[in-house]
């Protein structure tokens, strides 16, 4: 099975997560963490500096890692590395997602989380995200 490698932001602001919802592709409509998929020769915090500019027109500060994500889809397998981050700059521009939401820890479950995320919402609730 082929494995896909992704970087995704967590994008925390005090007691609130940041959310997207897909706007393209087989999961359109689903919700997830924004990020993407590593290019040759990047760094896991080089591809998501990268993919958030692009996506969300944000220059983020990324703190530690998360959780490492790994999760079998019918036609691949996902290997996902979550970064807790910070916006520096900019405000949220939606240039690939249909929609986007601050989440609180008592709300994470308002939203149709794509199923790789699913466990890691989990343990978000139970952790200091501050």
């Amino acid at each position: 099975m082929k494995t896909i490698q992704v970087v995704a932001a967590i994008i925390t602001d005090r007691e609130r997560i940041f959310a997207t919802q897909r706007g393209y592709g087989a999961f359109k409509g689903g919700w997830e963490f924004p990020g993407g998929k590593l290019e040759a020769g990047e760094s896991p915090e080089e591809a998501l500096r990268r993919e958030i500019r692009e996506e969300l027109e944000l220059e983020i500060e990324i703190g530690s890692l998360a959780d490492t994500v790994e999760y079998d889809y019918p036609d691949f397998h996902l290997s996902m590395d979550c970064f807790f981050c910070r916006i520096k700059s900019g405000t949220p521009l939606l240039k690939e997602h249909e929609a986007a939401r601050w989440l609180t820890r008592e709300n994470l479950d308002s939203v149709n989380w794509l199923p790789a995320d699913q466990d890691l919402i989990k343990k978000l609730k139970n952790i200091d995200w501050r």
